[in-house]
């Protein structure tokens, strides 16, 4: 699973066209481009299309080259807007093996070179291997301390971040870092996390941590009044699972789980795009569980079942002695400095991968510590949610890019 841009359903895209026409009469430029960018990523048509079109400019999409950091180079790629670029945005794809190839990743970045933005997307090697490690967050400092010093890309200096689901988490803790705080013009978590511990613990036990009554009452973040609970999504427990399986199987059993679960994951990913090819790997995995020793064998089963509920109690008491771990620093922005520019954070509000509490406690962490804006919208998932959007939420959406364009 992985958080897109804007995922609509059918009956959303339709309900959409005719709010956007309602205000697309007289909304002024910033707002056109914002405008142009949300239909442009939710692939609305007829109308909305030409509205998108008319402010759209043209872009090239430059062949993949390394940018190097302290754990090797890193496969990237430059999509270049006509004329003057607008800011270029460093971005950073969330778990997925595709990295920076991954279909839904390559079309936000085109939706946003459309805009005028250049736009520099960088895969971290770990998050292709499903992992969550500081060495993803090193990654990206070094990926902006780089970005940032090529006077094509950055003629002041500066770059914009967007990181996806975790990398949105891990690109907040990266911008606040010394060697670069002042070369991020904003960051924007899409669906990222606050606490990575506390994530952990909502994807094994179901339960967000936090006042959720009071978190309902947040003027910090727009739209904090829908925040709720969610079932979590079995591809999450399964991350947490790889990340704990030297933890919870002994040593001589931890390669042969991860490969089983890596398979698992492989398959959820390719669900996505091609179904026959999804339901062979799934159907691999199910056949290579039995051949596994116990507790491997228990456990790769329930991967495969999509058992939750079995699978996370046996995680849980692993997942929350992690809170005290050493490198949470580097993985958690609750626990790191705040960056110096403004930071944006999106979220679905359905999301049922990292919750959109999430948003809503680490927006109240730092306001007053950083220059904060968030939203909770129904118009942006991570499980598709089959959700008719409102002309409040289509308006809300738009303001809140718009404020993009202005960074």
């Amino acid at each position: 699973m992985y958080h897109s841009a804007v995922i609509l359903s059918r009956r959303s895209k339709a309900a959409m066209v005719v709010a956007l026409l309602v205000v697309g009469d007289w909304l002024s430029p910033p707002y056109l481009d914002a405008l142009g960018f949300i239909i442009r990523a939710a692939d609305l048509p007829g109308a909305p299309a030409t509205v998108a079109a008319w402010r759209a400019v043209d872009f090239t999409r430059e062949e993949v080259f390394a940018v190097p950091t302290r754990t090797g180079d890193v496969p990237a790629r430059f999509y270049r807007p006509g004329g003057t670029i607008r800011r270029t945005i460093l971005l950073m794809p969330g778990v997925h093996r595709d990295g920076i190839e991954e279909a839904r990743l390559v079309g936000l970045a085109e939706d946003l070179a459309a805009t005028g933005f250049g736009v520099l997307t960088i895969a971290a090697p770990d998050l292709q291997k499903f992992k969550i490690t500081p060495q993803v967050t090193d990654v990206i400092e070094d990926a902006v301390i780089w970005a940032s010093a090529q006077k094509q890309y950055a003629p002041d200096g500066k770059v914009g971040l967007l990181g996806i689901s975790f990398s949105g988490g891990l690109s907040i803790v990266a911008a606040g870092r010394p060697a670069i705080r002042d070369h991020v013009a904003f960051v924007l978590s899409f669906g990222g996390h606050g606490d990575l511990a506390r994530v952990m613990h909502y994807l094994c036990s179901g339960q967000v941590l936090g006042d959720l009554e009071r978190a309902k009452q947040s003027s910090a973040v727009v739209g904090a009044d829908h925040v709720g609970v969610h079932p979590p999504h079995d591809y999450g427990v399964a991350v947490v699972l790889l990340s704990l399986a030297d933890r919870v199987v002994p040593a001589d059993q931890v390669a042969a789980l991860s490969r089983g679960i890596d398979g698992f994951l492989l398959a959820s990913s390719l669900a996505m795009t091609d179904q026959a090819a999804a339901l062979k790997v799934f159907d691999e995995m199910k056949a290579y569980a039995v051949r596994l020793p116990e507790p491997s064998r228990t456990l790769m089963t329930y991967v495969n079942d999509r058992a939750v509920d079995k699978l996370g109690p046996i995680l849980l008491p692993i997942a929350d002695g992690l809170k005290d771990y050493e490198g949470m620093p580097a993985l958690s922005a609750e626990r790191a400095a705040p960056p110096l520019g403004p930071v944006l954070l999106l979220h679905g509000v359905d999301d049922n991968v990292i919750p959109s509490m999430e948003t809503v406690l680490l927006a109240e962490h730092l306001r007053g510590k950083a220059q904060v804006t968030g939203l909770l919208s129904g118009l942006i998932t991570h499980a598709e949610v089959n959700r008719t959007p409102s002309l409040t939420e289509v308006w809300r959406l738009m303001r809140f890019w718009r404020g993009i364009m202005n960074q």
